[in-house]
């Protein structure tokens, strides 16, 4: 007789043919690689050695097809625009939004850009970084009716011509990143030293560099204003960030480490099943959690003297949810940024049509528990969350 409990190993590869549509795999649905270089994608099948699950092959060949032809329209930005691009300047330091992931940023981000004198990377942008000046006014009105219309992770609004995190647009032009981990999830954490950029060649820093720099001088070629940036991985990187800009001004936002813990365990999930090239097994994944947690606010704790205390500003998630007015309305005073008043309209709305807006709940387990107080607890005694002891 057939056992009534159900097969894990079954169970997890059945969760992993489910897309963000609920219904089953589906290999055309856009992608984050969809947007990539050839040479950046064909050479991460090459030092994955091709380790292609079965069911996810008819994607990848999509992907090798739309790659060359990314490439292609990337020549014909560079022939028509390149010169204007090197010679437009970033006259206003950008304003650094970071935290850890599923702490808030894209809410704070989404209550930033509402200023009109603030320019951001849509996701367009950040997804076809190669050409989206040339492209940016036709392809997304072709494939709006494939972009989800929320967020699978928290039900967020989705859209191409909403702000999305960068870390995205340098791994489509073929930067290292730590987001490679997604096309091949059940193989180590690639190039982990770019998390932090502590340990990269001076070669490779340096192609950083001008990877980050260029992608930002399309966007101010493109609008010629201050841009507000998102994205987890540049918390540790405020060093390079200073290097680069000196006159930068960050926002730092932070959430209870029991709520971001589960939510972000979720996130990565998600992201290995609809991005993957692999059916994904999840192995040692909370530990990928927690570690890269660790390592994250280690470097941004290292780096925090070196930021003028007039150009940071820290905003605790659950104050924004409940007061996004006057959260926004202390970061504009503390970072000395004018004009607060021009905006207050539309934050208000915002803060109006978002009211109703219910976080995800999510319940550790009491092991769980006891390690997110073990190895965050730092973190959490400086920011003032104290956890309920185990088993409540």
């Amino acid at each position: 007789m057939a056992s009534t409990v159900a097969d894990p190993v079954s169970r997890a590869k059945r969760e992993a043919n489910v897309v963000t549509t609920g219904s089953k795999y589906q290999p055309w649905m856009p992608r984050i690689w969809h947007g990539m270089s050839a040479s950046a994608w064909y050479g991460l099948l090459w030092r994955n050695r091709f380790a292609v699950s079965p069911s996810r092959w008819a994607m990848v060949l999509i992907v090798c097809v739309i790659s060359v032809c990314n490439s292609l329209a990337r020549l014909v930005q560079t022939l028509l625009y390149g010169r204007k691009i090197a010679r437009t300047e970033i006259t206003e330091a950008p304003i650094f939004i970071v935290g850890h992931w599923r702490s808030g940023t894209t809410m704070l981000h989404e209550l930033l850009v509402l200023d009109p004198r603030h320019a951001y990377p849509d996701t367009y942008a950040c997804f076809c970084p190669n050409h989206f000046l040339i492209s940016g006014r036709l392809i997304p009105w072709w494939l709006k009716y494939l972009m989800p219309a929320r967020r699978p992770m928290d039900n967020m609004p989705m859209g191409w011509d909403c702000p999305q995190e960068d870390e995205f647009a340098l791994l489509c032009t073929g930067i290292p990143s730590p987001y490679l981990k997604f096309a091949f999830p059940n193989h180590p954490p690639p190039c982990p030293e770019y998390l932090d950029l502590k340990g990269v060649s001076p070669r490779g820093l340096a192609r950083w560099k001008r990877g980050f720099v260029w992608f930002l001088k399309c966007l101010t070629f493109r609008n010629p204003k201050r841009i507000v940036l998102k994205s987890p991985p540049h918390t540790a990187r405020i060093d390079v960030l200073l290097e680069l800009f000196p006159d930068a001004r960050f926002v730092h936002i932070v959430r209870d480490p029991c709520a971001v813990f589960p939510s972000t365990v979720k996130t990565w999930k998600r992201f290995y099943r609809d991005h993957g090239a692999q059916v994904p097994k999840f192995e040692g994944l909370q530990e990928h959690v927690f570690s890269t947690f660790e390592r994250m606010y280690a470097a941004f704790e290292a780096s925090r003297p070196r930021i003028d205390p007039s150009r940071l500003c820290e905003v605790r998630y659950e104050d924004l949810v409940e007061d996004p007015v006057g959260r926004i309305r202390a970061v504009y005073e503390q970072l000395g940024l004018d004009g607060f008043d021009e905006v207050l309209p539309a934050i208000e709305q915002y803060a109006a049509r978002t009211a109703g807006y219910q976080t995800n709940r999510h319940e550790l387990a009491p092991e769980t528990q006891e390690e997110v107080d073990r190895r965050w607890g730092p973190f959490m005694r400086k920011y003032g969350y104290v956890s309920e002891p185990a088993g409540r």
